[in-house]
């Protein structure tokens, strides 16, 4: 009965407000999913697939799949890049596939500036079977087929091989599905990310990087998750992280060969929620082809 009631009330909210973007701890490794400006800043063809479970033990619970691709386009200081995410939330569940388009403007012998701009095609869709419906004939349930919205999104990205700083707008049109010009099911506001890290030498093997993400969202609390990871021998990575109000998580990654890494994240409540789950788990596999020569090491970001 707990777990049905606390359900009942976080989707009286989804449906009643809005529904937020995709939530990573691990947003350091994803950063195109956000971040159309990101696309081939690695100097690589690299390709992401993560896997997220939210709030394990709780019914409904928001379950996140998500694959990507991003590269440079040869000489030039064009990248582009595609991914796709599905998210499962109790009875709904929203597929988006979306393109990046990259520039990048040398600024400084050390820096580079990038400009991006994403479209994305979203399908969402709502099993009213999974729903306790009081009025089967509520005109606001019935011939609810899948609905498609587009969208396009922009960001900046200014790096160094040491440090980077990110502001993007993944999507910038407000979208309404199911609206029936009175009532919306749900809408996706906008979302305005800012991202940042720094790379510090503490010694030839050992590497330290803190990094931050927030979040704003109309209608929804400012969300700011810091981040600190160290890179031991350029092989293993182990850091924690706080999400403002909502989680602590421990991070691990393994560099299994110079091609592939693998990464770990969970993610434990310090809201009223942890008495309804046993955390967040995340796991994801990072692929990379064709590097750049001047790349001598591993890239932390």
């Amino acid at each position: 009965m707990k777990n049905l009631f606390l359900i009942a009330i976080l989707f009286s909210t989804f449906y009643s407000f809005s529904q937020q973007d995709s939530q990573y701890t691990q947003y350091m490794y994803n950063t195109v999913n956000i971040n159309p400006a990101y696309a081939g800043s690695r100097e690589a063809m690299s390709m992401f697939i993560l896997h997220r479970t939210q709030w394990v033990g709780l019914d409904g619970a928001p379950v996140t799949n998500n694959a990507s691709m991003h590269t440079p386009i040869g000489e030039s200081n064009f990248g582009i890049g595609m991914s796709f995410v599905n998210d499962r939330i109790g009875p709904t569940s929203e597929n988006t596939i979306s393109a990046d388009l990259a520039y990048f403007i040398q600024i400084t012998e050390n820096y580079r500036l990038s400009v991006g701009l994403k479209g994305t095609a979203n399908i969402f869709s709502l099993d009213v079977n999974k729903l306790n419906i009081q009025d089967q004939n509520d005109p606001q349930f019935q011939n609810l087929n899948a609905s498609f919205t587009p969208n396009i999104g922009a960001g900046l990205y200014l790096f160094s091989d040491k440090n980077y700083i990110g502001l993007s707008v993944p999507n910038m049109f407000e979208t309404k599905h199911y609206n029936d010009n009175e009532v919306a099911i749900t809408r996706e506001r906008m979302h305005f990310y800012l991202i940042g890290g720094h790379v510090f030498d503490l010694s030839p093997s050992v590497q330290f990087k803190p990094a931050f993400l927030s979040k704003i969202v109309s209608g929804a609390p400012l969300q700011v998750d810091v981040t600190a990871n160290f890179l031991i021998n350029e092989k293993f990575t182990i850091g924690a992280a706080y999400r403002w109000g909502s989680a602590v998580s421990g991070l691990a990654g393994f560099q299994i060969s110079e091609k592939l890494f693998i990464g770990y994240g969970y993610d434990m409540e310090t809201t009223n929620l942890s008495n309804y789950n046993s955390g967040s788990h995340e796991i994801f596999l990072r692929f990379e082809l064709f590097k750049n020569n001047r790349i001598t090491s591993p890239r932390f970001f």
